[in-house]
Protein backbone atom coordinates (compact mmCIF):
# COMPACT_ATOMS: atom_id res chain seq x y z
CA UNK A 1 0.00 0.00 0.00
CA UNK A 2 1.49 3.37 -0.99
CA UNK A 3 1.23 6.61 0.97
CA UNK A 4 -1.77 7.96 -0.93
CA UNK A 5 -3.71 4.72 -0.56
CA UNK A 6 -2.82 4.53 3.14
CA UNK A 7 -3.97 8.08 3.83
CA UNK A 8 -7.10 7.86 1.73
CA UNK A 9 -8.16 4.59 3.34
CA UNK A 10 -7.68 6.20 6.74
CA UNK A 11 -9.70 9.28 5.79
CA UNK A 12 -12.50 7.12 4.41
CA UNK A 13 -12.52 4.68 7.35
CA UNK A 14 -11.24 1.70 5.35
CA UNK A 15 -8.59 -0.88 6.20
CA UNK A 16 -4.93 0.08 5.86
CA UNK A 17 -1.66 -1.76 6.35
CA UNK A 18 -0.48 0.57 9.14
CA UNK A 19 -1.13 3.94 10.75
CA UNK A 20 -0.07 6.72 8.35
CA UNK A 21 2.25 9.49 9.51
CA UNK A 22 2.25 13.19 8.70
CA UNK A 23 5.11 15.67 8.52
CA UNK A 24 5.72 19.30 7.75
CA UNK A 25 6.22 20.94 11.13
CA UNK A 26 9.85 20.37 12.06
CA UNK A 27 10.82 23.90 13.07
CA UNK A 28 14.45 23.26 13.86
CA UNK A 29 17.05 23.55 11.07
CA UNK A 30 19.57 21.64 13.20
CA UNK A 31 17.25 18.61 13.13
CA UNK A 32 16.84 18.86 9.36
CA UNK A 33 20.62 19.09 8.91
CA UNK A 34 21.25 15.97 11.01
CA UNK A 35 18.59 13.97 9.18
CA UNK A 36 19.92 14.91 5.75
CA UNK A 37 23.61 15.06 6.68
CA UNK A 38 24.44 18.65 5.74
CA UNK A 39 25.73 21.69 7.61
CA UNK A 40 23.70 24.83 8.30
CA UNK A 41 25.28 26.82 5.47
CA UNK A 42 24.29 24.12 3.01
CA UNK A 43 20.79 24.01 4.50
CA UNK A 44 20.29 27.76 4.18
CA UNK A 45 21.41 27.67 0.55
CA UNK A 46 18.30 25.58 -0.25
CA UNK A 47 16.21 25.13 2.93
CA UNK A 48 13.04 23.95 1.24
CA UNK A 49 14.86 21.29 -0.78
CA UNK A 50 16.63 19.89 2.27
CA UNK A 51 13.46 19.98 4.34
CA UNK A 52 11.56 17.91 1.78
CA UNK A 53 14.48 15.47 1.60
CA UNK A 54 14.42 15.11 5.40
CA UNK A 55 10.75 14.15 5.36
CA UNK A 56 11.40 11.61 2.62
CA UNK A 57 14.13 10.02 4.72
CA UNK A 58 11.83 9.96 7.74
CA UNK A 59 9.24 8.04 5.73
CA UNK A 60 6.38 10.53 5.85
CA UNK A 61 3.14 9.57 4.12
CA UNK A 62 1.95 13.16 3.78
CA UNK A 63 2.98 16.78 4.33
CA UNK A 64 0.69 19.54 5.56
CA UNK A 65 3.43 22.16 5.23
CA UNK A 66 7.08 22.62 4.33
CA UNK A 67 8.10 24.83 7.21
CA UNK A 68 11.20 26.99 6.88
CA UNK A 69 12.14 29.59 9.53
CA UNK A 70 12.06 33.19 8.33
CA UNK A 71 15.77 33.73 8.91
CA UNK A 72 18.86 32.16 10.47
CA UNK A 73 18.34 33.86 13.82
CA UNK A 74 14.89 32.41 14.45
CA UNK A 75 13.09 29.11 14.40
CA UNK A 76 9.58 28.05 13.60
CA UNK A 77 7.96 30.66 11.32
CA UNK A 78 8.14 33.61 13.68
CA UNK A 79 10.48 36.53 14.03
CA UNK A 80 10.57 39.86 15.85
CA UNK A 81 7.58 41.11 13.85
CA UNK A 82 5.32 38.16 14.54
CA UNK A 83 3.54 39.67 17.51
CA UNK A 84 2.19 42.69 15.71
CA UNK A 85 -1.25 41.18 16.28
CA UNK A 86 -1.18 42.71 19.75
CA UNK A 87 -1.08 46.19 18.24
CA UNK A 88 -1.16 46.69 14.48
CA UNK A 89 -1.01 50.47 14.83
CA UNK A 90 -4.62 50.81 13.63
CA UNK A 91 -6.97 52.85 15.79
CA UNK A 92 -10.39 51.50 16.64
CA UNK A 93 -11.96 54.23 14.52
CA UNK A 94 -9.83 53.24 11.53
CA UNK A 95 -10.74 49.58 12.02
CA UNK A 96 -14.46 50.37 12.09
CA UNK A 97 -14.09 52.54 9.00
CA UNK A 98 -12.23 49.78 7.17
CA UNK A 99 -14.93 47.23 7.99
CA UNK A 100 -17.63 49.57 6.69
CA UNK A 101 -15.74 49.95 3.41
CA UNK A 102 -15.11 46.25 2.94
CA UNK A 103 -17.13 44.53 0.22
CA UNK A 104 -19.89 42.37 1.61
CA UNK A 105 -20.18 38.61 1.22
CA UNK A 106 -22.29 38.79 -1.94
CA UNK A 107 -19.89 41.23 -3.57
CA UNK A 108 -16.90 39.03 -2.75
CA UNK A 109 -18.52 35.95 -4.23
CA UNK A 110 -19.69 37.80 -7.35
CA UNK A 111 -16.23 39.22 -8.01
CA UNK A 112 -14.36 35.93 -7.45
CA UNK A 113 -12.51 34.70 -10.53
CA UNK A 114 -12.89 31.01 -9.80
CA UNK A 115 -11.22 29.71 -12.95
CA UNK A 116 -8.28 32.05 -12.62
CA UNK A 117 -7.77 31.32 -8.93
CA UNK A 118 -8.17 27.61 -9.47
CA UNK A 119 -5.56 27.61 -12.23
CA UNK A 120 -3.02 29.08 -9.78
CA UNK A 121 -4.06 26.76 -6.96
CA UNK A 122 -3.87 23.71 -9.21
CA UNK A 123 -0.49 24.66 -10.66
CA UNK A 124 1.02 25.05 -7.19
CA UNK A 125 -0.33 21.70 -6.01
CA UNK A 126 1.11 19.94 -9.05
CA UNK A 127 4.49 21.65 -8.73
CA UNK A 128 4.98 20.93 -5.04
CA UNK A 129 3.62 17.40 -5.35
CA UNK A 130 6.29 16.71 -7.96
CA UNK A 131 8.93 17.85 -5.45
CA UNK A 132 7.43 15.64 -2.72
CA UNK A 133 7.57 12.45 -4.75
CA UNK A 134 5.62 9.63 -3.08
CA UNK A 135 4.64 11.80 -0.11
CA UNK A 136 1.16 13.30 -0.42
CA UNK A 137 1.20 17.10 -0.41
CA UNK A 138 -1.95 18.21 1.39
CA UNK A 139 -1.24 21.78 2.52
CA UNK A 140 -3.25 23.20 5.40
CA UNK A 141 -5.78 25.82 4.31
CA UNK A 142 -5.93 28.38 7.12
CA UNK A 143 -9.06 30.50 6.93
CA UNK A 144 -10.90 27.97 4.78
CA UNK A 145 -14.44 27.34 5.95
CA UNK A 146 -14.87 30.72 7.59
CA UNK A 147 -12.20 33.17 8.66
CA UNK A 148 -12.41 34.17 12.32
CA UNK A 149 -8.93 35.51 13.08
CA UNK A 150 -9.61 39.12 12.20
CA UNK A 151 -7.15 40.13 14.91
CA UNK A 152 -4.52 39.51 12.22
CA UNK A 153 -5.89 42.58 10.45
CA UNK A 154 -6.95 44.85 13.31
CA UNK A 155 -5.00 43.73 16.38
CA UNK A 156 -6.31 41.86 19.39
CA UNK A 157 -7.67 44.82 21.32
CA UNK A 158 -9.57 46.34 18.42
CA UNK A 159 -10.96 42.98 17.35
CA UNK A 160 -12.29 42.02 20.75
CA UNK A 161 -13.77 45.49 21.31
CA UNK A 162 -15.56 45.21 17.97
CA UNK A 163 -16.95 41.78 18.88
CA UNK A 164 -18.15 43.05 22.25
CA UNK A 165 -19.42 46.54 21.44
CA UNK A 166 -20.08 46.81 17.67
CA UNK A 167 -22.39 43.94 16.73
CA UNK A 168 -23.11 45.10 13.18
CA UNK A 169 -19.42 45.43 12.37
CA UNK A 170 -18.70 42.07 14.01
CA UNK A 171 -21.53 40.46 12.04
CA UNK A 172 -20.09 41.80 8.79
CA UNK A 173 -16.68 40.39 9.63
CA UNK A 174 -18.19 36.96 10.28
CA UNK A 175 -20.14 37.08 7.01
CA UNK A 176 -17.10 38.27 5.07
CA UNK A 177 -14.96 35.58 6.65
CA UNK A 178 -17.56 32.99 5.74
CA UNK A 179 -17.58 34.07 2.12
CA UNK A 180 -13.80 34.00 1.75
CA UNK A 181 -13.62 30.63 3.51
CA UNK A 182 -16.25 29.11 1.25
CA UNK A 183 -14.47 30.39 -1.84
CA UNK A 184 -11.23 28.78 -0.68
CA UNK A 185 -13.03 25.49 -0.12
CA UNK A 186 -14.53 25.58 -3.58
CA UNK A 187 -10.96 25.49 -4.92
CA UNK A 188 -10.03 22.58 -2.68
CA UNK A 189 -13.20 20.69 -3.56
CA UNK A 190 -12.42 20.86 -7.27
CA UNK A 191 -8.87 19.66 -6.62
CA UNK A 192 -10.30 16.72 -4.66
CA UNK A 193 -12.59 15.83 -7.57
CA UNK A 194 -9.62 15.96 -9.94
CA UNK A 195 -7.52 13.72 -7.69
CA UNK A 196 -5.03 16.46 -6.81
CA UNK A 197 -5.93 16.70 -3.13
CA UNK A 198 -6.88 13.87 -0.71
CA UNK A 199 -10.17 13.43 1.12
CA UNK A 200 -9.17 15.35 4.25
CA UNK A 201 -8.01 18.91 4.83
CA UNK A 202 -6.46 20.68 7.80
CA UNK A 203 -8.04 24.04 8.56
CA UNK A 204 -9.13 25.98 11.61
CA UNK A 205 -8.80 29.18 13.59
CA UNK A 206 -6.74 30.01 16.68
CA UNK A 207 -9.41 31.45 18.93
CA UNK A 208 -8.81 29.58 22.20
CA UNK A 209 -6.36 30.15 25.01
CA UNK A 210 -5.46 27.43 27.49
CA UNK A 211 -8.43 28.59 29.58
CA UNK A 212 -10.98 28.36 26.76
CA UNK A 213 -12.47 30.42 23.91
CA UNK A 214 -11.39 34.07 23.72
CA UNK A 215 -14.84 34.92 22.35
CA UNK A 216 -18.13 33.97 23.96
CA UNK A 217 -19.38 30.57 22.70
CA UNK A 218 -22.85 32.14 22.49
CA UNK A 219 -21.54 34.76 20.05
CA UNK A 220 -19.77 32.10 18.01
CA UNK A 221 -22.86 29.91 17.82
CA UNK A 222 -25.02 32.82 16.64
CA UNK A 223 -22.69 34.62 14.24
CA UNK A 224 -19.80 32.32 13.34
CA UNK A 225 -21.29 28.82 13.23
CA UNK A 226 -23.72 29.55 10.36
CA UNK A 227 -20.85 30.90 8.29
CA UNK A 228 -18.62 27.91 9.05
CA UNK A 229 -21.43 25.48 8.28
CA UNK A 230 -21.99 27.05 4.87
CA UNK A 231 -18.27 27.42 4.23
CA UNK A 232 -17.66 23.69 4.71
CA UNK A 233 -20.40 22.62 2.29
CA UNK A 234 -18.18 22.45 -0.84
CA UNK A 235 -15.81 20.06 0.94
CA UNK A 236 -18.51 17.81 2.34
CA UNK A 237 -20.22 17.61 -1.05
CA UNK A 238 -17.13 15.91 -2.51
CA UNK A 239 -16.45 13.76 0.54
CA UNK A 240 -13.46 15.78 1.79
CA UNK A 241 -13.33 15.75 5.57
CA UNK A 242 -12.37 18.96 7.41
CA UNK A 243 -9.94 18.51 10.32
CA UNK A 244 -9.85 21.38 12.81
CA UNK A 245 -6.55 22.70 14.15
CA UNK A 246 -7.22 22.91 17.86
CA UNK A 247 -4.72 24.95 19.84
CA UNK A 248 -5.69 25.68 23.43
CA UNK A 249 -8.78 24.49 25.30
CA UNK A 250 -11.28 23.92 22.48
CA UNK A 251 -13.54 21.69 24.58
CA UNK A 252 -16.39 24.24 24.94
CA UNK A 253 -16.58 24.49 21.12
CA UNK A 254 -16.28 20.82 20.14
CA UNK A 255 -20.01 20.15 19.80
CA UNK A 256 -20.54 23.35 17.80
CA UNK A 257 -17.69 22.52 15.42
CA UNK A 258 -18.91 18.96 14.88
CA UNK A 259 -22.44 20.21 14.25
CA UNK A 260 -21.06 22.56 11.57
CA UNK A 261 -19.48 19.62 9.75
CA UNK A 262 -15.99 19.31 11.22
CA UNK A 263 -15.03 15.64 11.03
CA UNK A 264 -11.66 15.56 12.73
CA UNK A 265 -9.25 17.38 14.99
CA UNK A 266 -5.53 18.10 15.21
CA UNK A 267 -3.74 19.24 18.29
CA UNK A 268 -4.28 17.92 21.77
CA UNK A 269 -2.78 19.83 24.67
CA UNK A 270 -3.12 17.63 27.76
CA UNK A 271 -2.26 20.55 30.02
CA UNK A 272 -5.57 22.23 29.16
CA UNK A 273 -7.79 19.17 29.00
CA UNK A 274 -7.50 18.43 25.29
CA UNK A 275 -6.51 14.79 25.63
CA UNK A 276 -6.83 11.87 23.26
CA UNK A 277 -9.16 10.16 25.70
CA UNK A 278 -11.48 13.19 25.67
CA UNK A 279 -11.57 13.27 21.87
CA UNK A 280 -12.31 9.54 21.63
CA UNK A 281 -15.63 10.22 23.39
CA UNK A 282 -16.83 12.13 20.31
CA UNK A 283 -18.13 11.20 16.85
CA UNK A 284 -19.02 13.14 13.72
CA UNK A 285 -22.56 14.49 13.37
CA UNK A 286 -23.32 11.32 11.35
CA UNK A 287 -22.05 9.10 14.14
CA UNK A 288 -18.83 8.09 12.42
CA UNK A 289 -15.38 7.96 14.06
CA UNK A 290 -13.42 11.20 13.93
CA UNK A 291 -10.19 11.64 12.00
CA UNK A 292 -7.44 12.52 14.47
CA UNK A 293 -4.12 14.10 13.48
CA UNK A 294 -1.87 13.65 16.50
CA UNK A 295 -1.79 13.25 19.42
CA UNK A 296 1.89 13.47 20.42
CA UNK A 297 2.12 16.61 22.56
CA UNK A 298 4.91 19.06 21.89
CA UNK A 299 4.65 20.35 25.45
CA UNK A 300 4.16 17.54 27.96
CA UNK A 301 5.38 14.49 26.05
CA UNK A 302 7.96 14.85 23.29
CA UNK A 303 10.30 17.34 25.04
CA UNK A 304 10.54 15.34 28.27
CA UNK A 305 10.11 11.64 27.48
CA UNK A 306 12.91 9.24 26.69
CA UNK A 307 12.94 7.66 23.21
CA UNK A 308 11.81 4.36 24.70
CA UNK A 309 8.85 6.00 26.44
CA UNK A 310 7.96 7.86 23.22
CA UNK A 311 7.75 4.54 21.37
CA UNK A 312 5.62 3.04 24.11
CA UNK A 313 3.28 6.03 24.05
CA UNK A 314 2.87 5.83 20.26
CA UNK A 315 1.93 2.17 20.50
CA UNK A 316 -0.57 2.99 23.25
CA UNK A 317 -2.10 5.71 21.09
CA UNK A 318 -2.51 3.39 18.11
CA UNK A 319 -4.19 0.77 20.28
CA UNK A 320 -6.52 3.31 21.93
CA UNK A 321 -7.71 4.53 18.53
CA UNK A 322 -8.46 1.08 17.09
CA UNK A 323 -12.16 1.08 16.21
CA UNK A 324 -12.61 4.46 17.92
CA UNK A 325 -10.96 6.97 15.58
CA UNK A 326 -9.15 7.14 12.25
CA UNK A 327 -5.66 8.05 13.42
CA UNK A 328 -2.89 9.77 11.46
CA UNK A 329 0.19 10.05 13.64
CA UNK A 330 1.37 13.63 14.02
CA UNK A 331 2.46 16.14 16.63
CA UNK A 332 0.20 18.57 18.46
CA UNK A 333 2.12 21.51 16.98
CA UNK A 334 5.53 22.39 15.62
CA UNK A 335 8.63 20.40 16.55
CA UNK A 336 10.79 23.06 18.17
CA UNK A 337 14.44 22.81 19.29
CA UNK A 338 13.41 21.71 22.80
CA UNK A 339 12.25 18.37 21.37
CA UNK A 340 15.29 16.08 21.01
CA UNK A 341 15.80 14.65 17.55
CA UNK A 342 16.05 11.20 19.12
CA UNK A 343 12.45 11.54 20.27
CA UNK A 344 11.31 12.63 16.81
CA UNK A 345 12.97 9.57 15.29
CA UNK A 346 11.53 7.31 17.99
CA UNK A 347 8.01 8.58 17.32
CA UNK A 348 8.14 7.58 13.67
CA UNK A 349 10.13 4.40 14.23
CA UNK A 350 7.37 3.16 16.54
CA UNK A 351 5.18 2.97 13.43
CA UNK A 352 7.66 2.21 10.67
CA UNK A 353 9.78 -0.37 12.51
CA UNK A 354 7.06 -2.06 14.49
Amino acid sequence: MNSLERLENTFLGKDRDRTPILGGWIACPDHICKIVGVDLDTYWAAPRTHTIEAYKRLGMDGLIDILVPRNREDFRIVDANSYRKADTGITLEDALDDIEKRPGAEELEAAFDFEGEYAKFRANLIKVQADCGDMVYMPAQWGAGAKLQWYDDYGYENFFIIVAAYPEHAKKLMETGGATGRLRNRLVARAVKEGLYPHAILLGEDICSQQGPMISPDFLKEFYAPQLRRGLEPLLEVGCKPVWHSDGNVRPLIDMLIDCGIQGFLGFQPECGMTLEFMLEHRTRDGEPLILFGPMAGTTELPVMSPAVVKTRVKEVVKLCEGQANLVLFTSNTINPDIPLENVLAMYEAILKN
